[in-house]
């Protein structure tokens, strides 16, 4: 229970104020623990971060998933991986990832976070296969290169509408992965 309520806190810090304002003083004041306690679940705060990245990313990931099997057709497909991600952003676990991904991390949580995002990778490769590319895997990555981009620019708060942003971001993605 009191694991739940750190990592809640370290998604509130994170979201807030960045991987800056993720500290045991500011986890044991949210939580009402002392920081000595704090010490008693987590090591460091890689070790936090490792773990929110263990908890919040897969389910993340399933949101997109889901997302993807309630559509038919690879192109629609490619177009809930992206809306469902940039649906996302405002959630946050995601705005706690993006700002751990942002922040100093230890080889570790960089690991976790590599291999998080390796598995989102893979979920649209199938689909980019149906459409005929050649290397689908290529593709996919280039693919969520334009989805980490409208992240980037959502989360500056840019001069555009966020739902501007996703239709851009839509739009570009499904012409360039039909060619």
């Amino acid at each position: 229970m009191q694991r739940g309520a750190l990592l809640d806190a370290a998604r509130t810090l994170l979201s807030e104020g960045g991987t800056e304002a993720l500290t045991f003083p500011a986890l044991a004041e949210r939580t009402g623990l002392a920081r000595s306690s704090v010490y008693e679940y987590f090591r460091s705060r890689a070790a936090v971060v490792e773990e929110l990245c263990a908890v919040d990313f897969p389910v993340w990931a399933a949101e997109v998933e889901t997302a993807m099997e309630r559509v038919d057709t690879p192109g629609a497909k490619v177009e809930a991986y992206v809306r469902r991600q940039l649906a996302l952003v405002g959630d946050r676990r995601h705005r706690a990832v993006v700002a751990i991904s942002a922040g100093e991390l230890d080889a570790g949580a960089r690991e976790k976070i590599r291999a998080a995002h390796g598995g989102l990778i893979a979920m649209i490769v199938e689909a980019l296969a149906d459409l005929g590319h050649a290397q689908p895997r290529l593709a996919a990555m280039l693919l969520q290169g334009v989805v980490d981009a409208a992240v980037r620019r959502i989360e500056l708060g840019a001069a555009e509408d966020p739902d501007e942003i996703t239709e851009a971001a839509v739009a570009m993605a499904l012409r360039g992965v039909r060619g």
